[in-house]
């Protein structure tokens, strides 16, 4: 029986986090949530259940509202290391959700590591 894009969707979104909570070693987590219009990143720590420093496409100053292209998803990678500096966070793992490691989703890992987070 064929599955449907959600369900695989869903099935690869637990097969990475899974992955991902082996081998973390108490470093937060980098989660990134893409919509059609919109492109949004937190840092998470996992441990105490709290955001460090969040980015979002839908931030006004960041000027891309309702943009949700390659240019504007590295502009919010950008974003989220220089918060997460602020934040006093020099590391941390990728989580990609279920979105496939491609375009928008690597530009936005590509520019966070440029900024000086190590992923």
């Amino acid at each position: 029986m064929a599955n449907s894009k959600r369900t695989l969707f869903l099935k690869r979104r637990l097969r990475v986090r899974n992955k991902l909570r082996k081998v973390n070693a108490g470093r937060p987590r980098l989660s990134v949530h893409r919509s059609n219009k919109n492109i949004s990143v937190q840092l998470i720590d996992d441990v105490r259940g709290v955001t460090l420093a969040a980015a979002s496409t839908l931030e006004k100053d960041l000027g891309f509202v309702g943009k949700n292209n390659i240019d504007a998803a590295s502009k919010v990678g950008s974003v989220i290391a220089e918060r997460a500096k602020a934040a006093g966070v020099s590391e941390a793992y990728f989580d990609r959700g279920g979105f496939l490691y491609h375009g928008k989703v690597k530009a936005l890992a590509d520019a966070a590591r440029e900024g000086g987070l190590k992923i």
